[in-house]
């Protein structure tokens, strides 16, 4: 604040203290109203009078801010903003560079605002698909190195793209005088952290309503379906992914599909690792972990299902995983699946999924994972 240096020691203190108790915060003599976030832990946004202040957490520097975006009405005219990227809301020419949040501008009904998207062939949704052919959204390209010229011509109002640690920054967007929207929902630690970013979302679109009717559904949903859960015995063991390369990326205890698995009730062999990201492991480190799991699961991107010969003649390693052998294979096909477009802001979906595939004695449909056929004639 910058009246305080001009405050006595024990003024500030006073107001600091008055503050805390009143759940009201100052800024530029004006008090603001904090927004609650239940589980997204990196998002601090104070409504004032005349704007709205949004901070960013960096995910990779404790204790540092990754970015803070000062949200004003189109039509306001403020003399005096306090420091951060001015962002004009509602929002109505955007440029999204991920498929996930086209997807949840779509449940808000706010899709009219994306002029523009990147890696277009990837993204699945019709809606965006059909927009595209008919000229009303543009494909800018690659999302690593959009095209400059296209983005330019489309004058737009903010860009929304997803933030990577030490990538060094955004190169030329960053003199476009755009705002650049850092999308960070994807390192929350939390399946509802991340998809209680729609809330902030829903402030840049003038969507404020929608998103917290929204969230307030999944965060009911994803309650209800982990309590069943919680009722039932002990679910089935599970492993996901598949060996890439040299190593196998699974997902660390605290990940988010670490605590999805805990919470659908069921067994992983890393549940009890403390990382919330990936881990990369040997395929001998998972075999000797995990090689008794009793299901396994992966995502890939094909033109037709993986058969066990598919497997196999990728890694002849997989016939020691006793999944395979026993045929408890399910595939997610993410060419044909919107798995990347609906599970970050509806997890709930994904634990059903969960749940249904883990406990045999449930039954519920699977909107995203296909099984593989019993054991074959391969052997």
């Amino acid at each position: 604040m910058y009246f305080q240096r001009f405050l006595p020691v024990c003024a500030i203190i006073t107001l600091l203290l008055c503050g805390c108790r009143s759940g009201k915060t100052g800024h530029l003599g004006q008090q603001g109203d904090t927004l609650r976030f239940k589980y997204a832990s990196l998002l601090t946004v104070v409504k004032y009078h005349d704007y709205t202040v949004a901070t960013i957490r960096n995910p990779w520097k404790m204790g540092e801010t990754l970015h803070s975006y000062v949200l004003v009405s189109k039509e306001k005219k403020i003399d005096h903003l306090p420091a951060g990227t001015v962002v004009r809301v509602p929002l109505a020419r955007s440029i999204v560079f991920s498929t996930a949040h086209c997807q949840l501008l779509e449940y808000l009904q706010a899709q009219d605002a994306i002029k523009g998207v990147c890696d277009l062939k990837y993204i699945l949704i019709q809606d965006i698909q059909q927009r595209a052919k008919s000229g009303k959204i543009v494909d800018c390209g690659n999302g690593m190195s959009p095209m400059i010229e296209k983005i330019i011509d489309l004058r737009p109002d903010a860009l929304l793209v997803s933030p990577f640690e030490n990538s060094g920054g955004y190169g030329k967007l960053e003199v476009l005088d755009v705002p650049i929207i850092e999308a960070a929902d994807y390192m929350e630690n939390s399946p509802l952290g991340r998809a209680e970013w729609m809330r902030f979302y829903g402030l840049l679109y003038g969507k404020e309503h929608q998103a917290d009717s929204l969230f307030h559904a999944v965060e009911q949903h994803y309650h209800q379906l982990k309590v069943m859960a919680s009722r039932l015995s002990l679910g089935r063991s599970v492993l996901t992914e598949r060996k890439t390369g040299s190593v196998w990326y699974c997902p660390g205890g605290k990940s988010t599909i670490g605590q999805m698995i805990a919470d659908a009730h069921a067994q992983y062999a890393f549940s009890n690792d403390t990382h919330s990201g990936s881990l990369a492991l040997s395929f001998e480190s998972v075999l000797d972990k995990a090689g008794n799991t009793d299901v396994w699961i992966f995502k890939y991107n094909g033109d037709r299902p993986m058969s066990k010969a598919d497997l196999l003649a990728e890694f002849p390693g997989y016939d020691g995983l006793k999944a395979f052998r026993e045929g408890n294979i399910y595939e997610c096909n993410c060419s044909r699946v919107p798995y990347f477009e609906e599970v970050p802001f509806r997890p709930d979906w994904l634990l059903q999924e969960l749940i249904a595939l883990l406990h045999p004695s449930v039954r519920l449909p699977l909107r995203y994972y296909k099984e593989r056929p019993a054991p074959s004639s391969i052997h």
